[in-house]
C-alpha cells in the first residue's frame, strides 16, 4: 500500500472539486509530521495559497475536511498554521504491515537493466592502506551495493597507482638500504615493509636538502638537486625505458604490496571485480588527443604541447600533452575512462575519490563530453571530505598515518573491552566472542565513517565510534541480536507471526510501520544522492524507533494473543530491514549479544 500516493491523489481531487484549479498529484508531496503533533504525513500549505484564496489555517482545514470524507485511510487531521497534519487509520498500517511482512527480500528492485561502475580505494604500492583509503573504500563498497540493491548491474573495480616517482622513491631507498630483506625475513606485512622505506626516503632526503641549504643553496633549488631525488627520477626513466632490472625490482616490491593488500581487503570484508593498473594505463589517452586535434577541441601551442580551452565554462586552460610528446594525469584518465567504458558498457561510472581531486574531475568529464563520449553524462565523482585525527591531519610520506590494520586491531581490542564491561559477551564460546568483537569493531569502523554526509570532513574519534548508545554501529548491532532473541523465543513458545485483522495500533507501533515503509524510497535516494549517509541514518532512526516501541509495548505479557503475533511479526520485519540496510552498508549484525 502506497499511503503517499493515496493522500496525494485525494489532495490533487481537493484542488479540482474544492478550488476548481487542478494539481497533479505527481506535483505534490508529503514530508513527516513533527513528533510533538498528531498525525504521521504533512501537506505544507503555504505554496498553494494563490490557488485556495484563503489564509493558511482556512486552507488546511478545507482540504483536511475533504481528504478524511473521501478517503477511508485518513481517520483525522489538524491544522498548525499552514501545516496540514494527517492521521492514519489502523487498518492502513495492518495492510502496510501485512505487505510488508509478505516480501522476503523488502527494499530489493528488479532489474532495471542498466550498468554502473563503481571506481574506488585505487591505492599507491608504496604504502599500506591507511585511515584515509578507509573511507573511500567503505563508500565505494556501500555504494555498489545500494546501487546493487536499487536494481543496477554494479561492477566494481580499482585503479592501482603503481608506477612514478613515488613507487621508485620506495624502490630507490629499499636498494639502498634493503639488505635483501624481505616479508618472510622481516615478519613484516609487505605493503607496510614497502611504506617504511617510502618513509625512509623522505628522512634522508631531509637531510640533504638541509645539506644543500647549509652550503648556501636556496630551498627550492635544494629539493631540485638533492641527490636522492636525482637518483630517483633516473629511476624513473629507467623504468619506463625497460631496463631488466629496475623492472624486476619494481614487480617484486609490488607482489608484496600487492599480498598485503589482499589482507587487508579481506579483513574489511571488500572485493573487486576488475584491478586496473596505471602501469598498464599511463600511455592510453594520445589517440583521444589526436582525435581533440582533428576535431578543433584542443589546440596546440608554440612549443608543440597540446591544450584544451574550457574558460567558456569557467576554468582555464589545461594541458593535455606535454611538448616532448609523454603524457600527464588528465592525457592517461582520458584513455582509461575510454577503456573502462569498452570492458564494462555502462550508463554510469562513479569515481570514489577525494575532494582535492575535484577541479580535475569536472575537467576529465568536460573533456568527454566535447569529445562527444555519449556515456559521458554518466560520469560521476563521489567526492568525499578528509578523514582527520585530533592530532591533526595524516601524512604518509612522514609516517603520521594511521595504518589500516592496526587501527582495526585497535577497533576489534576496543569492542573486546567495552562488550566485556558491559557483560554482552556472557555466554558466548571463546570463538563466538572473538567473532563478535571483529564484527563490532569493523561495524563501528564502517558506520562512523558511513554515517556522515561523504562531502563533509570526519575527525574520527575511536571510542566514540564503539559506543552501544546513541548514533554508533554497535548501537544497531545490539537492537538486531535483541531482536534475534525476541524471534528465538517466539519460536520456543510456538507463537505464529501471522497477522490478523482488526487490530488497534499503539503510536509506537504505528511509528515503527511508518518508518519501515519508507526504506525502499531510501534506498533509491542514497543511491540517486550517491550518499551511504542517508541509508546510515535511516537505519539508525529504525532501530531507536525499535527500541522506543520495544520500552514502552509490551509483547511477551500482552493478553491479547492477536497483538502478541502483530508485535513479534513487526520485531520480524525491523530485523529484517536492519540486516539488509546494514548490509548495503557493508556491516555484519550478530544474532546474538
Amino acid at each position: 500500500m502506497d499511503i503517499e500516493s493515496i493522500i496525494t491523489g485525494e489532495i490533487s481531487k481537493a484542488f479540482s472539486e474544492v478550488f476548481s484549479h487542478p494539481i497533479g498529484a505527481e506535483d505534490l508531496s508529503l514530508q513527516p509530521t513533527r513528533r510533538e503533533f498528531e498525525g504521521k504525513y504533512t501537506f505544507v500549505i503555504f505554496p498553494y495559497l494563490k490557488y485556495t484564496q484563503k489564509n493558511p489555517e482556512e486552507s488546511g482545514r478545507t482540504i483536511g475536511e475533504f481528504v478524511t470524507q473521501h478517503s477511508p485511510i485518513i481517520k483525522g487531521y489538524n491544522v498548525v498554521k499552514g501545516f496540514l497534519n494527517l492521521e492514519i487509520e489502523d487498518d492502513a498500517w495492518l495492510q502496510m504491515l501485512k505487505e510488508i511482512y509478505a516480501v522476503d527480500n523488502y527494499g530489493q528492485s528488479a532489474s532495471n537493466g542498466k550498468n554502473v561502475m563503481v571506481e574506488f580505494s585505487s591505492p599507491n604500492t608504496n604504502k599500506p592502506l591507511h585511515l584515509g583509503h578507509l573511507r573511500t573504500i567503505f563508500l565505494g563498497d556501500s555504494m555498489s551495493r545500494i546501487l546493487t540493491t536499487a536494481g543496477y548491474e554494479v561492477n566494481k573495480t580499482n585503479l592501482v597507482n603503481d608506477r612514478g616517482i613515488h613507487i621508485c622513491k620506495s624502490m630507490l631507498t629499499y636498494q639502498k638500504y634493503g639488505n635483501g630483506e624481505s616479508p618472510d625475513s622481516t615478519g613484516i606485512k609487505g605493503d607496510k615493509l614497502i611504506g617504511n622505506y617510502y618513509v625512509k626516503f623522505d628522512k634522508e632526503y631531509k637531510k640533504e636538502i638541509a645539506e644543500l641549504e647549509s652550503g648556501g643553496m636556496n630551498t627550492d633549488e635544494a629539493k631540485k638537486q638533492a641527490p636522492l631525488i636525482l637518483e630517483a627520477q633516473e629511476m624513473l626513466k629507467k623504468w619506463e625505458m625497460g631496463d631488466e632490472a629496475t623492472v624486476a625490482l619494481w614487480e617484486m616490491m609490488n607482489e608484496w604490496v600487492y599480498a598485503g593488500f589482499d589482507i587487508t581487503y579481506s579483513t574489511i570484508g571488500v572485493t573487486f571485480d576488475k584491478f586496473y593498473y596505471e602501469s598498464e594505463t599511463y600511455l592510453l589517452g594520445k589517440n583521444l588527443v589526436d582525435e581533440g586535434l582533428e576535431k578543433g577541441i584542443f589546440f596546440k601551442k608554440g612549443n608543440g604541447s597540446v591544450w584544451v580551452d574550457l574558460t567558456e565554462y569557467g576554468l582555464d586552460e589545461k594541458l593535455i600533452l606535454r611538448a616532448d610528446g609523454t603524457s600527464v594525469y588528465m592525457t592517461q584518465d582520458m584513455g582509461t575512462c575510454e577503456l573502462k567504458h569498452k570492458n564494462f558498457p555502462f550508463d554510469k561510472s562513479v569515481y570514489v575519490v577525494g575532494n582535492e581531486q575535484d577541479y580535475h574531475f569536472q575537467v576529465l568529464f568536460l573533456i568527454m563530453k566535447k569529445l562527444g563520449r555519449p556515456y559521458a553524462e554518466g560520469l560521476h565523482h563521489l567526492s568525499y571530505g578528509m578523514v582527520d585525527l585530533p592530532t591533526g591531519k595524516m601524512k604518509s610520506r612522514e609516517g603520521t598515518v594511521v595504518d589500516a590494520d592496526d587501527l582495526m586491531q585497535e577497533m576489534f581490542e576496543t569492542a573486546e573491552r567495552h562488550t566485556t564491561d558491559l557483560g554482552k559477551n556472557e555466554g558466548l564460546e571463546p570463538k563466538e566472542a572473538n567473532e563478535l568483537y571483529k564484527m563490532l569493531g569493523l561495524g563501528a569502523l564502517k558506520y562512523f565513517l558511513l554515517r556522515v554526509d561523504p562531502k563533509k570532513r570526519i575527525l574520527f574519534d575511536p571510542i566514540k565510534s564503539i559506543d552501544f548508545h546513541g548514533d554508533t554501529g554497535p548501537f544497531i548491532q545490539y537492537t538486531y541480536a535483541r531482536i534475534s532473541a525476541i524471534i528465538r523465543r517466539a519460536k520456543t513458545l510456538h507463537i505464529s507471526t501471522e497477522v490478523e485483522d482488526d487490530i488497534v495500533f499503539h503510536k509506537r507501533e504505528a511509528d515503527l510501520i511508518y518508518q519501515l515503509s519508507k526504506f525502499p524510497e531510501i534506498i533509491k535516494d542514497a543511491g540517486e544522492d550517491y550518499s551511504p549517509a542517508l541509508l546510515a541514518q535511516y537505519i539508525f532512526d529504525v532501530a531507536k524507533d525499535y527500541n522506543g516501541f520495544y520500552q514502552e509495548v509490551p509483547i511477551f505479557s500482552e493478553d491479547v494473543k492477536a497483538l502478541v503475533k502483530m508485535r513479534i511479526a513487526l520485531s520480524e520485519v525491523t530485523a529484517r530491514v536492519l540486516k539488509s540496510g546494514m548490509a548495503m552498508l557493508s556491516i555484519q549484525v550478530p544474532e546474538r549479544m
